[in-house]
């Protein structure tokens, strides 16, 4: 468990370190250029920590189905080998699917307004700038989509459906209630990351006729809300990480008073 929560604050440190320069540099210095390369820089490593994420929380959903469906092997079935493989192929994914977005966009002609809808580079929000078809764009943009978030976040539906079929099979109430606590922290980093996602893949379908600052507003929570609150959520919910921080803060206090 501690190992995939290791990947889920590189992603989010990963997904924050792509954004906020830009955004700091747009609101603090005015700063409301961005070459064309690095642009698309941004947006490939923003595009892969976010399939990484997605990854991630598959990852962990898979962790809770084991702790819950067969306590007693845990250990046995997610040895730190599985774990690491198990990064692996997340990482793996997410660089092999958004490789390419890059090289498709930058077949494209831009000749008329260069003006991003948003405070950094999102593949949707660059392709739609083009002067030519867009076609192959949406279309691998939706294939992507579909093998990353689609496939995971059904992956995590169908695991928590099995879940909840091994929590009903448990006799006690508070065996019951136990075994459900332990899944809400990864509840809540789920909602976290794919609320704010739908949220933005409705706004851009359907949004055309909302303001420029209702899009900008639900991007920019599509990609720092997770970072700013996956952080407090499990240090809330995980005993262990809420005693080192006040055995931390604690130590720093005695030495300070000495």
């Amino acid at each position: 468990m501690y190992y995939f929560l290791c990947m889920l604050a590189l992603a989010d440190t990963g997904l924050a370190l792509c954004t906020l320069p830009s955004m700091l540099g747009i609101f603090w210095f005015n700063y409301k250029s961005i070459a064309f390369d690095a642009c698309l820089v941004q947006m490939y490593f923003i595009h892969t920590f976010s399939a990484i994420e997605s990854g991630v929380l598959v990852a962990m959903a898979f962790d809770r189905v084991v702790a819950i469906w067969s306590p007693l092997r845990y250990s046995v079935i997610l040895t730190n080998g599985v774990v690491c493989k198990t990064g692996l192929v997340i990482f793996s994914r997410a660089v092999c699917v958004v490789f390419p977005v890059p090289f498709l966009i930058k077949r494209l002609p831009f000749y008329h307004s260069n003006i991003l809808s948003h405070s950094f580079c999102l593949h949707q929000d660059v392709m739609h700038l083009a002067c030519a078809s867009t076609h192959v764009n949406s279309l691998y943009g939706l294939i992507a989509v579909i093998f990353t978030k689609g496939s995971d976040s059904l992956s995590i539906l169908l695991s928590y459906v099995f879940i909840l079929r091994t929590v009903m099979a448990i006799a006690s109430r508070e065996g019951r209630l136990k075994a459900l606590n332990t899944c809400v922290s990864h509840i809540c980093a789920v909602l976290i990351f794919y609320v704010p996602l739908i949220g933005v893949s409705v706004i851009h379908r359907f949004g055309k006729h909302l303001s420029p600052l209702t899009h900008v507003l639900m991007a920019n929570a599509y990609l720092l809300v997770p970072p700013v609150l996956n952080p407090i959520v499990y240090t809330v919910k995980t005993k262990e990480i809420r005693r080192k921080i006040i055995q931390i803060f604690v130590q720093t206090k005695i030495t300070a008073e000495d």
